[in-house]
Order: C-alpha cells, then structure tokens, then sequence
C-alpha cells in the first residue's frame, strides 16, 4: 500500500466502506453483495455507444421475438459485467488484478427491465510469495427478480495485504476446475428457434456446418481505447475498483497511470468478433479467462479467433455449439497463437479467452 493509499484510509470514517484485503478472506466465507441493479434499455444503448457491438439479436425486438425472445435480450457480456459490478465492492475494491475466470455459465436471457442480485462464496486463498499480496479464489452466482440463476462462474484475485507482516492463511487452491463447459451444462434459451435465421438481416451467412475446427479468423477491426471511455464503460457496471479511477493515486503506483478493466477488453474482443462470427448470436460459456497484460488508455485492440470445437446439442436440430479461443491484442494487428499454457506471452497479447456460443445450424 503507498503511504498515499495509507493515510487516506487512516482518516477516513469508520461509517466508510474499506472494503476487504487479502488477509480478510477465509475459505467457505459466503458474502451477499448489495446494490441490486435493475438494468435498463438505456445501459444497453450506453453499453452499445461504448462497444461498438452490432450482433443483430441484441438490436432488434422484432427480430429477437422472431427467433422465439420475448425481445431483445441484453447483451450476454453486459448482462456478465452487471453480475460481476455486483461483487466489485466486496472482492476487488482494493484488488492489484483480476486474474482469471473458469466454469463461467450463463443461464436464463437477461432483458431490460430485469434485476440482478449476487452473492460469492470464498474458495480458495493463497499469499504470494512476495507477502504483499495473495490471490482469493471465489464463486459467484447472480440471479434475477424471479430467483432464476442468470449467471454462475468463478474467478480469482490479486488482492493487496492490509499488513505485510500478517501471517499467512493455510494456502487452499481450488483442485480439478473443468478445462470448459460440457455441452450438455449448456443453457438453451427456452423457446429458442432459430431455424428462419436470416443471414440478411445479420450480415453473414456463415452458420455452424462453416466453420472448421482449427480454423483461425482475424477479425480486422481494430478499436483505440480512450479515457473517458473505459471509465464509462466501467462505471456503467458499477466497478469501483480503484485502479481504473484514481489517477492520484494510481500515479505513485507500479504502472504510473489507471489501467482499464480487464472485463472491458472482453467486451471490446466480442464487439470486434461480428466481423467473422456474426451468427454467433449467444455467449453461453465461458471456460477460461487469462488477462496476460495490462490495458491502458491510448491502446488500440484487436482480436483474433481459432475453433476449438464444434459441438452438436443434444435434441436440437436448429443451433449448434462452437468452442472458441479469442485472443485480443493492444498496439499489433498480427495475429498470433501462442500456446495458452505459456508463461511468456508475447506482450501485446492482453486477453486469451476460451469461451463457447451457440450458433444456428443449416
């Protein structure tokens, strides 16, 4: 902690919200986050204006309703991001980092209107070998208004010591996390019918029997990352962690400046994958999440994409599955595929993420 950090927290109130450090964590800890938040049409055409997104189910009621939604559903990664600001306070208000996601589900469509609640259950702690940190492991589930689950993932944290000098707590590291989401964890919208998807009306007529395993798409777009950008973007899901915000503080840290949410490049990654995965018109899982740099104001981002898998669902003859591998990059449009296990990344690879969408059949 910097002696800035120090002394402000030493003045402040005790009526104010410190929020946890790392030694505050203990394994079966279960936390109710507060703040439920009913998510709007409003968020989603902010979310849109900041990401660019053009995937057409999530623009068009008619034609969402035509594929068997009660309309357009919000965004699969804003609906993510809801859930996750949720937490924020509690897990990684005083985070370095966040590190990474597994077993990430998504459940029932979320639309606007509609209020997300969550809770997490602490999973796993280990100190650094630095002592000045350690990472907290945690799972978390977020619900709507009728107590149907929306979202279910977990995910682990740098978090900052509050004393160096504290003991460590008996390290527990979660075992056996699945590599993904079987195909039959998969939740399947109900009343979902894709079989008149329209090419026309989403720009591509690329569906699941195109698409190769170990076929690579460079995505081409890429998206330079301003400022007031990534803080709205960041606001907007109601993350106050403070490493993406203050700037007098974050000056005397390691980096010298705010770093931008690492969830944000998620969201950067899918916007720019339309051009190429168009039809990929759900996020049903993600698998592993690797924030291998960080990000920061100034950046440009690209993306690229590898098939992984293509999966058939169990009694559908209209959608399929496809197991995806996206890699984002700051300041590189050169696609490159570094092997995921690597403890050298190149350093423009920021974001290295294994998630599958479904996707209708022909």
């Amino acid at each position: 902690m910097s002696d800035l950090t120090a002394n402000f927290t030493a003045e402040v109130s005790e009526k104010c919200f410190h929020s946890r450090y790392f030694e505050d964590y203990s394994v079966g800890d279960e936390i109710v986050h507060s703040v439920p938040r009913t998510i709007t049409e409003g968020d989603a055409a902010v979310y849109m204006a900041l990401t660019g997104s053009r995937f057409a189910l999530h623009s068009s009621d008619e034609y969402a309703c035509e594929m068997g939604y009660a309309r357009a559903p919000i965004d699969d990664i804003l609906a993510f991001h809801m859930v996750f600001g949720r937490t924020v306070p509690d897990i990684s208000l005083n985070a370095v980092a966040n590190l990474g996601y597994a077993s990430v589900t998504f459940g029932v469509p979320v639309y606007a209107g509609d209020t997300v609640n969550a809770k997490s259950t602490v999973i796993g702690v280990k100190e650094n070998s630095n002592r000045r940190t350690g990472t907290v492991y945690v799972h978390s589930t977020g619900w709507n208004q009728k107590g149907e689950v929306a979202l279910d993932y977990i995910r682990w944290v740098m978090m900052r010591k509050k004393n160096e000098a504290s003991p460590a707590p008996e390290a527990v590291v979660p075992g056996d996390l699945p590599d993904h989401v079987a195909v039959d964890g998969l939740h399947i919208p109900k009343g979902l019918d894709v079989s008149k998807w329209d090419g026309e009306v989403t720009g591509s007529d690329a569906l699941f029997e195109d698409y190769d395993v170990g076929e690579r798409i460079h995505h081409l777009d890429g998206q330079t990352i301003e400022e007031a950008e990534h803080q709205m973007a960041t606001r907007l899901y109601q993350n106050n962690a403070r490493v993406h915000f203050n700037q007098h503080v974050e000056k005397q840290g390691r980096f010298g400046q705010r770093i931008v949410y690492g969830g944000y490049i998620i969201s950067l990654a899918r916007a720019i994958s339309c051009n190429g995965l168009a039809n990929a018109f759900r996020v049903a899982a993600i698998n592993s999440g690797r924030h291998a740099a960080p990000i920061f104001a100034g950046n440009t981002i690209y993306a690229w994409s590898e098939i992984l898998d293509r999966m058939d669902i169990p009694g559908r003859g209209d959608v399929g599955a496809l197991r995806l591998r996206t890699l984002a990059s700051k300041d590189e449009s050169k696609a490159q595929y570094p092997h995921k296990d690597s403890k050298d990344f190149p350093e423009n690879i920021v974001l290295d993420l294994d998630y599958t969408v479904l996707i209708p059949r022909r």
